[in-house]
């Protein structure tokens, strides 16, 4: 599931039928458990990502520092001499490292997204009693 299929997913289900108002009432727990369960499963992808992360930055570390495995240094050769204070600079730099970033702000976008689906959600039952109070308003009962 990416960003954009979860877009036009929401753009139907935000959809209200002012005609059954009282269907759309009925379909706020499934809209909140579907949203949800979106949620929970790019919050875990994000999480399964960041231990990567952890992970390939202390391994970009122990590369620019010159204490990986010879092996690695042959298949990948790094003939620069970094100082200790500048390793950093060179992590943070690396294409790896970035693209793993790039990923976490991904799915850190994505459950912005998704959060903000989830307040709407929760606020539905409000906005649909707001549409038949005025229905009642615009037919004449108090």
């Amino acid at each position: 599931m990416n960003l954009d299929e979860i877009q036009s997913l929401w753009e139907e289900d935000a959809k209200i039928d002012p005609d059954n108002l009282h269907e759309e009432s009925i379909k706020i727990p499934s809209l909140h458990a579907k949203y949800y369960k979106f949620y929970n499963n790019i919050s875990l992808l994000k999480k399964i990502e960041e231990n990567k992360f952890k992970v390939l930055k202390k391994e970009k570390w122990m590369y620019f520092s010159g204490k990986s495995d010879p092996e690695i240094y042959i298949e990948y050769p790094f003939d620069y001499k970094v100082l200790r204070q500048d390793i950093d600079k060179y992590v943070d730099a690396d294409e790896d490292i970035l693209k793993l970033i790039s990923k976490m702000e991904y799915y850190q976008t994505m459950l912005n997204y998704l959060d903000s689906i989830l307040k709407i959600i929760i606020n539905r039952s409000y906005q649909i009693k707001n549409s038949i109070e005025f229905l009642k308003f615009t037919a004449g009962y108090s």
